[in-house]
C-alpha cells in the first residue's frame, strides 16, 4: 500500500533512486563547489533524481551570474540585481526543501526551463 502512496506522488521516480541520490542532490545546492562535486558523483552512478537537481542548482547558478552581470549597470541594474538576488535566494530554498523531502518539483517560474535548457546534463 505504501508503494501505491509514492508512486502517486513520484510517479517517474521509486523510492530507492530518490533515497540514492538524495545525498548528491543535497551537495548539489551547496556552493559551486558542491554542484561540481555533486556532477562529478552523479557522473558515476546517473541517478535520474540527483541529475535532476543538479539541473535546478545549475540554472539558479547560471541566472546568479547573469544577475552579477546585470549589476554592473547603474541604478536599474542594482534595483534589478537585489530584488533579484532575493527571489533567487527564496528559489534555491525551495528547492533545496524540494532535495530534502525527495520530490523532483520544479522551482517557481524558471524550473521547467532550467530541465528543458539543461537536459543534457
Amino acid at each position: 500500500m505504501e508503494n501505491d502512496t509514492n508512486s502517486q506522488t513520484q510517479p517517474n521516480t521509486s523510492s530507492i533512486v530518490i533515497e540514492e541520490g538524495k545525498t548528491i542532490a543535497l551537495i548539489a545546492y551547496i556552493t559551486i563547489f558542491g554542484l561540481i562535486i555533486a556532477f562529478v558523483m552523479n557522473n558515476e552512478k546517473k541517478n535520474s533524481f540527483a541529475a535532476y537537481h543538479i539541473r535546478q542548482s545549475l540554472g539558479l547558478g547560471i541566472t546568479g551570474l547573469a544577475l552579477s552581470i546585470i549589476n554592473v549597470i547603474p541604478i536599474l541594474g542594482w534595483l534589478i540585481s537585489i530584488l533579484g538576488s532575493i527571489f533567487l535566494i527564496i528559489l534555491w530554498i525551495i528547492g533545496l526543501m524540494g532535495a530534502i523531502n525527495g520530490k523532483e518539483k520544479p522551482v517557481p517560474l524558471l524550473g521547467e526551463k532550467f530541465q528543458e535548457l539543461l537536459k543534457n546534463i
